[in-house]
């Protein structure tokens, strides 16, 4: 089992940034997958990013590329989401996943390919 839990969420005026955090425990692998996803109000479950825990890869929704970020930190089991340049299409709540996945695009950005959760965190951005 691996436990995630997200923390950072947030109001923030559009423009703004946000960091999110999850913190990864239990029986963490290296060859984990680490996603962030959304789901909005009224909105299906969205891909944000992923990282390759291992190699550090990473691969984002065409939406957020260029303006979010994932990183992690092996030290501490972390995997961190930097959000830049806010807007209120981004309002949702937000969720980091795990799982072990062939890094392929299709497979990245696919809910189903992840078999761990967080409890979510709210971000909120107004216009």
């Amino acid at each position: 089992q691996v436990q995630l839990v997200e923390s950072g969420g947030g109001l923030v005026q559009a423009g703004g940034s946000l960091r999110l955090s999850c913190a990864a425990s239990g029986r963490t692998s290296s060859t984990y997958t680490l996603g962030w996803f959304r789901q909005a109000p009224g909105k299906e479950r969205e891909f944000v990013g992923a990282i390759w825990w291992s190699g550090g890869a990473t691969y984002y929704a065409h939406s957020v590329k260029d303006r979010f970020t994932i990183s992690r930190d092996n030290a501490k089991n972390t995997v961190d989401l930097q959000m830049n340049s806010l807007k209120p299409e981004d309002t949702a709540v937000y969720y980091c996943a795990a799982g072990f996945l062939t890094w392929t695009p299709g497979r990245i950005i696919s809910d189903m390919s992840y078999n761990y959760w967080g409890q979510g965190t709210q971000v909120t951005v107004s216009s």
